[in-house]
């Protein structure tokens, strides 16, 4: 089993999928734990990527369809918001 650690502003480093049928510990600041499976983190993720994505103005696949600029952005996420009772 995965052991993830929740840091100090409720998230939690994802910087990949998993597996839909492993099992995951996540461990919240509280000191608390709660057993998330592969398929429910990668929802959680998601979701994370598709309000980031909202929030950038980018399209589904993580493009700015703005004109281009000089600038090179990376276009993903590493890291997950959490809180106990989401593993339902």
């Amino acid at each position: 089993m995965i052991n993830l650690q929740q840091d100090s502003d409720g998230f939690i480093r994802m910087s990949r999928r998993f597996p839909e049928k492993l099992q995951l510990s996540v461990t919240f600041t509280d000191g608390s734990q709660e057993t998330f499976t592969g398929r429910r983190l990668n929802e959680l993720y998601d979701e994370a990527l598709a309000a980031f994505r909202d929030k950038n103005n980018l399209d589904a696949k993580g493009f700015n369809r703005a004109p281009a600029k000089p600038i090179h952005r990376r276009n993903a996420i590493g890291y997950v918001p959490v809180r106990p009772g989401m593993s339902q």
